[in-house]
């Protein structure tokens, strides 16, 4: 088992093109249950963070293959 701001220190890796994609920034959680149903991670195109969060990019939670001790990884093939 692992805390949620756990995740904010693992480095996300899309294994179907071995691209970093940055780290964790926020998660979705689902209300009624607690269930993290997503992570966010700040678009490239966000200058310092001050540019609104309509571009981040939401990994849903099935995406995930696998989180290790310093990464995440996921399979985005699109």
């Amino acid at each position: 088992m692992f805390k949620a701001s756990e995740l904010r220190q693992k480095e996300i890796i899309n294994i179907a093109d071995g691209k970093r994609l940055g780290f964790v920034s926020d998660v979705e959680i689902n209300m009624e249950t607690g269930i993290i149903e997503a992570i966010i991670i700040p678009s490239e195109s966000r200058l310092f963070r001050i540019i609104s969060k309509d571009n981040d990019i939401v990994i849903p939670w099935e995406d995930i293959k696998k989180i290790g001790i310093d990464v995440i990884l996921i399979d985005k093939s699109s």
